[in-house]
């Protein structure tokens, strides 16, 4: 039986350009897992270089398992390949830190295997039909690992950027901006709004199903929060200030001795950053990156104002007060360009504040998508009428307050993998991940 909610007929996607589309993701995914595994040698690649991440062989391995356990076994009834690396390759039966200590096939036998199953892939997504069934309907099995593949992809630029050495990977910086003068919020009105999902045909269990929010008037900054905003509330003495933090982040801080976002460090009188093994002087305009929940909560309550709800972040980059609709993108429908977001490891930081006016909301508000992923106030929890997909351990097992929600990608995400709707989670201890954030008030404060 098929899924109602997953309607390619009503999106008026025929079968050869859902074929298309899933080689040209699939495809483009492939093109930057090879670049993260070859532009380091073998022991980069065997190394584990934060006991919070991976060895990148095991992310290598693990992309071709995933493709190969949902593509070619559950989708083309194909016996398994390699079944003896399934365990291996269980992000759930093995944690991180455990990983180096596996027998991980080799780099060389890494990429052959992803390599094999990539080909066997190709040729049955050549005679697929894309109705029948939950995977296959609207092409979704192939679109959930393309999303895999590049979320895998942005855990690998994590790693590289945790990496000591040399550097490894490059690319251009984004376009210089003009310095952004316009108003530093946005009201966004309240009342309903329809949030989630029902009708985009590869978005993910925890995005879905569409439903009806209705929420109070607020002020959203019109830019993420900029590396300058955050020094001063570092010269302030926000670190040194406990009625600023929740006391589990006051604690967590102090136990850590945490004194400013993740990979920065004060020479003489200004901040350098170390990004992919280059260090620079800490760029004033770009949003603040690398920095924790219990910090962007902090810094909130510095300002006088707080994070953003998850619903309140959606609605914001969705509804459009015109017409009333919830479009997939802040700037309408149509999929991401390079002139709406930095998306795609096109550069390897975020944008200065205020770029992409193209891709700006129709209330004003600006790089909702891509550059950083922005902390919300909200836990990670299941919408009203949620149904576990295609497995319970992508979302259900980690619906609670243990994490907090996160919104809009970065530009280390993939366009596949970034929507309005697209829902990531982490602790809210981790910096290590592309994070910033922006902040709201209530539009009764003062």
């Amino acid at each position: 039986m098929t899924d109602p909610a997953i309607d390619a007929d009503a999106l008026h996607i025929d079968a050869e350009s859902l074929r298309e589309r899933a080689l040209t993701t699939l495809t483009t995914a492939r093109a930057r897992t090879t670049l993260l595994t070859s532009c380091v040698e073998d022991p980069d690649l065997t190394a584990q270089h934060s006991p919070l991440m991976s060895p990148l062989v095991w992310d290598l391995a693990h992309i071709g398992n995933q493709e190969e356990m949902w593509l070619l076994r559950a989708v083309a009834g194909r016996e398994a390949m390699r079944p003896e690396i399934d365990g291996l390759y269980d992000a759930f039966e093995h944690p991180r830190a455990a990983r180096p200590s596996l027998p991980l096939l080799p780099p060389a036998e890494a990429r052959h295997y992803a390599s094999e199953v990539r080909g066997r892939v190709l040729d049955i997504l050549e005679s697929t039909a894309f109705h029948g069934t939950r995977l296959t309907e609207a092409g979704f099995a192939f679109g959930m690992i393309a999303q895999h593949e590049q979320q895998h992809d942005e855990t690998m630029l994590i790693t590289h950027q945790l990496r000591k050495g040399p550097q490894a990977l490059t690319a251009p910086d984004p376009d210089p901006v003009p310095l952004f003068t316009g108003p530093s919020e946005v009201l966004v009105p309240g009342g309903p709004f329809t949030m989630g999902t029902s009708t985009e045909p590869w978005a993910l269990d925890n995005e879905r199903p569409a439903h009806g929010r209705s929420l109070p008037a607020f002020y959203l900054d019109t830019t993420p929060v900029t590396n300058a905003a955050y020094q001063a509330f570092i010269e302030d003495g926000g670190y040194d200030t406990e009625r600023w933090w929740t006391p589990e982040g006051w604690a967590h801080i102090r136990q850590h001795s945490i004194h400013a976002p993740l990979f920065w460090s004060r020479d003489g009188g200004q901040w350098l950053r170390r990004r992919f093994g280059v260090t620079e002087v800490v760029p004033p305009d770009e949003p603040v990156l690398h920095v924790c929940w219990y910090e962007a909560d902090a810094y909130a309550r510095w300002a006088g104002r707080r994070l953003p709800t998850e619903a309140e972040w959606e609605k914001a980059a969705r509804h459009d007060p015109a017409t009333g609709r919830s479009t997939r993108y802040p700037w309408g429908d149509a999929d991401p360009a390079p002139e709406h977001a930095n998306l795609g490891q096109r550069h390897l930081r975020p944008a200065p504040a205020g770029s992409y006016p193209a891709g700006e909301s129709p209330l004003g508000i600006r790089q909702l998508i891509g550059d950083v992923w922005e902390w919300t106030s909200s836990d990670l929890e299941p919408y009203p009428g949620f149904q576990a997909f295609p497995y319970k351990e992508y979302s259900e097992v980690f619906f609670g307050p243990e994490y907090k929600v996160l919104r809009g990608g970065s530009f280390a995400v993939d366009a596949v993998a970034c929507r309005g709707t697209f829902r990531n989670w982490d602790y809210p201890i981790r910096r290590q991940i592309f994070s910033g954030f922006r902040t709201a008030r209530s539009a009764g404060d003062v």
